[in-house]
């Protein structure tokens, strides 16, 4: 099961939820601010959150991360290359924005692991490393479910953005054509700031049908 929540920091974001059923265990991914809100949600359903994934460093999916850490007794995980981003307020854009984000504790992950739940071993995420964005950004892929949360790599209506610190136009391009785009044709990709659309939509798109 897939659940969005919207919270709102100095920006809207999306944040998920991806819930094992048969458990009621999962992951929760990029939790960009509003703790209390998404505690709530988590505690009203009856969930237990075995890991924070996040998409990459950047504060408004990482806001919440921290307090929800300590109230969950669930690790954080991010990609190596943002780790950094993560307590640097001039990278991860919190610098200017009234409150600055810190996250100081966390896992590292890696491209091409498989994420799984204690509650469940079968139930799982795949972790592609997706740069461009920032150095660090990943897509967590679920061929299961049939959806990719994204981030910031990909929007419904185009490639993600590039002119922070640590973008790179033509890694992005790399990987949205090479390793998103891929993916079957109905997954379906979840991003931070957009509507989520089918792989097959997004190829129509982006490279005009093909």
């Amino acid at each position: 099961m897939v659940r969005e929540l919207t919270v709102q920091g100095v920006f809207a974001e999306n944040c998920y939820f991806y819930i094992d059923d048969a458990t009621k265990s999962g992951f929760l991914i990029d939790p960009g601010a509003q703790a209390g809100i998404i505690y709530d949600t988590i505690a009203r359903n009856g969930w237990n959150i075995e890991k924070i994934l996040l998409t990459h460093g950047h504060f408004d999916h990482t806001g919440a991360a921290e307090l929800l850490r300590e109230k969950l007794v669930a690790p954080i995980y991010v990609y190596p290359a943002d780790a950094r981003y993560l307590t640097d307020t001039y990278l991860n854009l919190s610098a200017n924005s009234g409150n600055p984000v810190i996250v100081s504790h966390y896992e590292e992950i890696y491209d091409g692991e498989i994420i799984r739940l204690k509650a469940n071993s079968g139930f799982y995420l795949k972790v592609i490393h997706t740069p461009g964005h920032t150095p660090g950004s990943v897509t967590y892929y679920s061929p299961e479910e049939k959806v990719a949360f994204v981030g910031d790599t990909l929007y419904e209506h185009g490639p993600g953005l590039t002119n922070f610190p640590g973008g790179n136009r033509r890694e992005l391009e790399h990987s949205i054509v090479d390793k998103i785009l891929t993916l079957p044709g109905d997954t379906v990709l979840l991003s931070g700031h957009s509507s989520p659309i089918t792989v097959k939509d997004e190829r129509s798109i982006l490279l005009g049908g093909t």
